[in-house]
């Protein structure tokens, strides 16, 4: 069904209760953010009509919660409803729907304890985005709960654990991957010897097969995307020591590049790809670009670039036609894709996390401010700029506003802890 005609239908049927939530979020709509980094996972949105420039003080906010749980991780948005993790405490770690209306809970279901409690420097929080397809989520706890939920109840359709079941080792600071549906699958990451990366049925979650990467590895902090090549359909990941390259078919280990390895142990940004090349990056160390080639023995990552002056933040980075966009602690870049040549760098909101949509990047920065930015390859050009009120304290002084920014169905969602807020950014608002 076409989207506004699809709008159009929803509107009366909210209101019926459970079956008709789970009829909905089976239904695609270009307004929905139904994952981690949105429909494709590479930080770009369908929508349209939204505003091209900010009003002094920001777009319009709609509403604001002080009780969303504590956590680092994003929303998902499908239909009338808002998806998402969070912490009360280190024994609680759940999922929780909310009305994208107004905020208010529809269902919350514990997942389990925070991973790593003791971890250093300590960030232990909730960090995963729950991935929504049509009557079911899917939620990675950070202690390595994984459950299938029914997206209208909250109830739990199976659960896995990725330590106890698979002899997971995630990172210091826990899991944070959020979960790859990809056909009649689901991928994950649990790390250690036995299942370094893991294809579930998605709707058993019974194994499909398990890539033991030899001498084991440790999961890091990415989610897997994918690519084809050559006709071979392939996972994308960054493990603790680098990434790869996985075959979906048989979960044999294709390809890896350790270029890009964070020298602090914190590989966060989720690869970026094009075809067959791959952009990928880590804190301290810097980003490059592979390309993927077909040989007789499977697939080689020939490198294409390498510079310690590409965009490495915990925010990500996202391509838009020839460019890449992304920030450093430094602030803002803007790089050729294919070459890594530097266009500019702007000190702008400093690092921050990023995604694009109808033609504009929308920035959350780590230090609470709030940017839009036209992606131009000749200079930058800020279009609005604004902080959320009620910026929760920091519990120590490295730690920053890490969530990624969330545009569906004309509104920006922001998430800080326990705060989230909800913005109008639609040009004419209905």
């Amino acid at each position: 069904m076409h989207p506004p005609l699809l709008r159009l239908f929803q509107r009366p049927l909210r209101t019926l209760g459970a079956l008709t939530i789970a009829w909905m979020t089976g239904s695609a709509d270009a307004g929905d953010w139904p994952q981690w980094r949105g429909p494709a996972r590479d930080g770009v949105s369908a929508e349209t009509g939204l505003l091209k420039e900010w009003p002094a003080g920001g777009p319009p906010l709609v509403w604001q919660i002080n009780h969303a749980g504590s956590g680092y991780s994003t929303p998902a948005v499908v239909g009338d409803r808002i998806f998402l993790l969070g912490n009360d405490g280190l024994d609680d770690e759940f999922v929780r729907s909310l009305a994208a209306r107004d905020g208010k809970q529809i269902w919350s279901t514990r997942l389990g304890k925070v991973g790593n409690p003791n971890q250093q420097p300590k960030f232990p929080a909730a960090r995963s985005t729950p991935t929504v397809e049509g009557e079911v989520l899917y939620a990675l706890g950070s202690d390595g709960d994984l459950a299938c939920l029914e997206s209208a109840t909250g109830k739990v359709r199976w659960q896995k654990s990725l330590r106890a079941d698979f002899g997971g080792k995630p990172g210091i600071w826990a899991y944070s991957e959020s979960p790859l549906v990809d056909g009649d699958r689901l991928i994950v990451t649990p790390g250690g010897a036995d299942a370094t990366m893991l294809a579930l049925d998605k709707r058993t979650g019974g194994v499909v097969w398990k890539l033991a990467v030899p001498g084991g590895e440790d999961a890091a902090y990415s989610s897997v995307v994918t690519a084809e090549v050559g006709g071979v359909r392939q996972y994308v990941q960054m493990l603790h020591k680098g990434l790869v390259g996985v075959d979906a078919k048989s979960g044999r280990l294709l390809w890896r590049h350790d270029k890009t390895t964070s020298r602090y142990n914190a590989n966060i940004p989720t690869p970026v790809v094009h075809g067959a090349q791959v952009y990928s990056a880590g804190a301290g160390t810097g980003g490059g670009l592979v390309q993927l080639k077909s040989t007789s023995s499977g697939v080689d990552a020939e490198p294409v670039y390498f510079s310690a002056k590409l965009p490495t933040a915990i925010g990500g980075a996202v391509r838009v036609g020839e460019l890449l966009f992304g920030t450093t602690g430094q602030g803002m870049l803007c790089a050729e894709f294919g070459t890594g040549t530097l266009r500019w760098e702007e000190r702008a909101l400093g690092a921050a996390s990023i995604c694009l949509a109808d033609g504009r990047l929308y920035l959350n920065a780590e230090n609470g401010e709030v940017g839009l930015v036209e992606p131009s390859g000749d200079a930058y050009r800020e279009k609005g700029r604004f902080t959320p009120p009620g910026r929760p304290a920091r519990s120590q002084p490295m730690e920053k506003g890490w969530a990624y920014p969330v545009v569906a169905d004309g509104r920006l969602y922001l998430r800080d802890h326990d705060q989230l807020w909800c913005y109008d950014v639609r040009s004419n608002p209905r």
